[in-house]
């Protein structure tokens, strides 16, 4: 855990296994894994005020497609809390499609009721019941600016960590682990003592159920 949680950027399992010379890769990916269960504390509180709410892709390249088109890519939804002019607590999560069912589905879960939705003019996120629904549409955008700036500077950071310290070898069948991972990191990233954030994952380490490896390991759609 200490290992973990030291790194600012994390580790990857085969980082992992020569730190602790394992001799299994393994070994040292299931620890990961169950370490990154732990990181969804229990009851969490659900984010509030004013929350910036917009979807990314990842995967390869797709030859034809871009954004909501794609066939291929998994699509990550985000929620980012306004703080000032900075970024608050986030929330990340895989979905199935961009539909109003899946995207209203992670706002009831994510997003306390009574809350400022902020999101593009996906028609999907229209009739939000129980939120206020500050819908930004603006159609000829500058590639330097966004309208959701938190939710994409999230985003980009996201991306910089799954291509750096985990190589972009993240698939989607484990990928809401690594999502987990970011967040718990990211929330707490202006914590100045590391050991706050090993006592915090120890902490809701016994407070989770246990994760055998069987529950660790996910077939690929179709498997």
């Amino acid at each position: 855990m200490w290992q973990i949680t030291s790194q600012k950027n994390g580790i990857s399992a085969l980082g992992l296994q020569r730190v602790l010379g394992l001799a299994s890769y393994k070994t040292a990916w299931a620890m990961l894994h169950k370490l990154r269960r732990a990181m969804v504390r229990p009851g969490r509180d659900q984010l509030a005020g004013v929350v910036e709410v917009d979807e990314a892709y990842w995967g390869g390249e797709e030859t034809g497609t871009i954004g909501r088109k794609t066939e291929l890519k998994t699509r990550i939804i985000v929620a980012a809390e306004e703080d000032g002019n900075s970024i608050g607590r986030i929330r990340l999560h895989t979905i199935p499609n961009v539909s109003k069912a899946s995207l209203h589905s992670f706002i009831r879960q994510s997003i306390a009721p009574g809350s400022v939705v902020r999101t593009d003019g996906w028609h999907a996120y229209m009739g939000l019941d129980g939120y206020l629904h500050d819908r930004q549409v603006q159609m000829h955008q500058p590639e330097e600016e966004h309208l959701l700036p938190r939710a994409h500077r999230v985003i980009s950071l996201l991306k910089r960590w799954l291509l750096g310290t985990h190589q972009g070898a993240v698939g989607p069948e484990h990928l809401d682990d690594y999502l987990d991972e970011f967040t718990f990191r990211f929330n707490r990233r202006t914590s100045k003592s590391r050991g706050k954030l090993f006592y915090r994952l120890a902490q809701q380490a016994v407070q989770t159920e246990p994760a055998p490896f069987a529950t660790l390991v996910k077939p690929q759609p179709g498997a």
